[in-house]
């Protein structure tokens, strides 16, 4: 065993002090340990024992059996729940893996290096006592982590087998950590795809939402494709694969698609950056008079539907889907210094003020990825201060800016709710965006009066 000599919090020290006090063993295991071992702020710190659920909960004023056909509760130091909760697990060992995520039969053991050799990768298989500071590294988990290698426990084969969603973690940790792979382990992941499919396409989502977080997410996505994960998980993006595109394009499709990805910072853009030219294969023309050279015209519409199909496969909240699908949608957009006011405030709109940096932040990495070694600045940033000027004018993008709404209108028109009265707010939103200083509610009042039939115009 080895010992260090950094310190804990209080809280776990004590949480552990009193499973020891119970009778048991206690360990910090998973995450916590790999991170501090790396040198990084840990994140949860969960704990292992050889206590059973029960025995354990009797150390502590409040409990919740939030895994308790895994041997996992969650403790807290205080009554009623209150602070800070741990989880405990008992020791374990597993059965088989029938479908492909879970195991069948969960056996409680008696010591941590059986507990530990059920985990995936040997930087998670690694256990330390909170009250010695001594490390149980049965699998060499401290060598592979100086090493930087993702390497599984035991059989990598085996391990992927149980759980499908391991193969995913493997790539994940090995993109954000900034690892390699073993290469038995990497081997692995294409021989046991079968196991891969079983797992839901939610949690396979989370990990890779989780590889985007990473500085270079192209690194993943690229050990996704030549294992086979990414024709199971965005197969869509295989398709521009070796898709030459023109002479203002440095990379293929795809590889164009990732230089984007890695640019782009934010959750939402970089999710707009991997989408953004989804379409670009499927509306790929041959240029007539330029072999090898293609155009593609209506990709971000067809994109944005592209686009569209693929979050609800994924199943994204409706609210990120119809934001990346809506930036999707509109990042073709061309300023020219001689547009009017009005149209920059057609242009932001369009967008939504609420998406401008998005936008502007998916523009700026669809620069830098055409591999020119152009400078978005030039491009972005006569846009934005004229959006910030115009914007310091009125401030009236949509009808719930107006001055007048639904009501008003049905009251002057005399008229009952309809798709009319939609018209109308949307011919004066028109005209306000045309000319702000005619947003006041008498103004606009004496505008609906003009509006006396269905085809007249204001």
């Amino acid at each position: 065993m080895v010992k260090f000599s950094f310190s804990l919090p209080d809280d776990v020290v004590e949480v552990s002090r009193r499973l020891r006090a119970a009778g048991g063993e206690a360990y910090l295991v998973g995450g916590a340990v790999r991170d501090l071992l790396r040198g990084v702020p840990a994140g949860d710190f969960d704990l292992a024992t050889n206590l059973l659920p029960e025995q354990t909960a009797k150390s502590f004023p409040s409990s919740v059996p939030t895994g308790i056909e895994h041997g996992t509760i969650t403790v807290w130091l205080n009554d009623r729940c209150q602070g800070k909760g741990f989880e405990i697990t008992t020791y374990r060992g597993e059965g088989t893996y029938s479908d492909g995520r879970h195991p069948d039969q969960v056996i409680f053991m008696s010591r941590i290096e059986d507990d530990l050799a059920r985990r995936d990768f040997t930087i998670n298989a690694m256990a330390l006592n909170p009250l010695t500071l001594q490390l149980v590294d049965p699998f060499d988990g401290q060598k592979d982590l100086i090493a930087r290698l993702i390497r599984a426990v035991g059989d990598p084969k085996v391990r992927f087998c149980e759980d499908g969603l391991r193969s995913m973690r493997a790539i994940r940790f090995a993109t954000c950590l900034d690892f390699n792979i073993d290469a038995n382990t990497l081997a692995a992941i294409s021989e046991t795809l079968h196991t891969v499919e079983k797992v839901s396409i939610e949690r396979l989502r989370d990990e890779f939402l989780k590889l985007l977080t990473a500085e270079k997410p192209s690194r993943g996505i690229e050990l996704m494709r030549t294992t086979g994960l990414l024709a199971i998980i965005l197969p869509e993006l295989l398709e521009g694969v070796d898709l030459h595109q023109n002479h203002f394009h440095m990379f293929d499709v795809y590889q164009h698609t990732l230089a984007a990805t890695d640019a782009a910072e934010g959750r939402t853009a970089r999710l707009a950056a991997l989408f953004h030219d989804i379409a670009k294969p499927r509306t790929a023309q041959q240029k007539p008079d330029i072999p090898g050279e293609h155009t593609f015209y209506r990709h971000d519409s067809v994109g944005a539907a592209l686009t569209d199909v693929i979050l609800r496969r994924l199943k994204f909240s409706n609210d990120e889907r119809e934001k990346i699908v809506g930036l999707v949608a509109h990042h073709m957009f061309w300023y020219d210094p001689a547009w009017s006011d009005g149209s920059v405030r057609r242009f932001v709109r369009r967008i939504g003020t609420e998406n401008l940096d998005d936008i502007y932040e998916l523009r700026r990495a669809d620069i830098i990825a055409r591999g020119k070694g152009e400078d978005p600045s030039i491009e972005l940033e006569p846009l934005q201060q004229r959006v910030v000027n115009v914007l310091e004018q009125s401030r009236a993008m949509k009808i719930t800016d107006l001055a007048v709404n639904g009501k008003d209108v049905m009251e002057v028109l005399r008229v009952a709710p309809s798709p009319r009265v939609g018209e109308v707010l949307e011919q004066l939103l028109e005209r306000v965006l045309e000319d702000p200083s005619l947003n006041h509610r008498e103004r606009l009042l004496s505008l609906i009066s003009e509006y006396t039939t269905p085809n007249s115009k204001l």
